[in-house]
């Protein structure tokens, strides 16, 4: 219903501040064509795309391709999705947003907005792998009940390393966690050798927040946030 994984999209105050947050911890710009007039950017690991916005919207937003959008609305309203961006016609680039019940944003584009980067998946960033976007939901199960039809597939959940529900799909994963462990969504990544990531990226100067979510031992797992504003989570993950 979605179409195919396009990026996060990141709304930023100062793009150039965001690049090269990025660029920092190991991830790669990638061509972006000239399809938003407000300042746009793009960043990969191989595996996450990072849309940077330089504009006010929602953030993050989870942003999908769907070719031939405007066919494919009457399938959302179906649904019963209420949309809460419709911009389609003939001489605009088509794109629709809407809201899980919780408030997480998901945005629905008609063609790419950059070019494929010649980048491997194994190749990961300076803070590992990236695992999922985790975001707060206060009811799993409703959360859960909306998500699923949109072609994301629950499994067990958790409590480890806090409480929470993996959903997987096909190019994306997401969780859900409880709005006390965090009120904001977070980009999560895992490492089994993640404290030495951490000695790494404190040689480069990077900031870390304080907070961490409960039983988390700061030595091996560590929060970062961006110029934008956008929490990185970074788990120790036993091989």
């Amino acid at each position: 219903m979605l179409g195919r994984f396009h990026e996060i999209s990141l709304a930023t105050r100062d793009i150039r501040a965001s690049v090269e947050f990025y660029e920092m911890l190991g991830f790669t710009q990638a061509p972006t064509t000239d399809t938003w007039q407000h300042p746009y950017g793009v960043l990969t690991d191989g595996r996450l795309f990072i849309g940077l916005h330089q504009r006010r919207a929602p953030s993050p937003a989870l942003t999908f391709v769907q070719p031939g959008l405007a066919q494919q609305l009457p399938v959302l309203e179906h649904r019963g999705i209420e949309l809460t961006l419709r911009r389609i016609g003939d001489e605009v680039f088509n794109e629709v947003a809407f809201q899980d019940p919780f408030g997480q944003t998901i945005s629905v584009l008609e063609a790419r907005t950059y070019s494929p980067v010649a980048r491997d998946p194994t190749e990961v960033s300076v803070c590992g792998y990236f695992s999922e976007l985790s975001i707060p939901a206060r009811d799993f199960a409703v959360a859960q009940a909306f998500w699923e039809p949109l072609g994301f597939v629950a499994t067990d959940e958790s409590e480890d390393p806090y409480v929470h529900l993996p959903l997987t799909s096909d190019h994306l994963n997401i969780a859900l966690h409880r709005p006390r462990t965090f009120d904001v969504p977070v980009l999560v990544f895992r490492d089994a050798g993640m404290a030495e990531r951490i000695g790494r990226l404190r040689q480069l100067e990077v900031s870390f927040a304080d907070e961490l979510p409960r039983g988390l031992d700061p030595a091996n797992n560590a929060l970062l946030e961006s110029p934008e504003g956008t929490l990185l989570l970074l788990l120790n993950e036993a091989s």
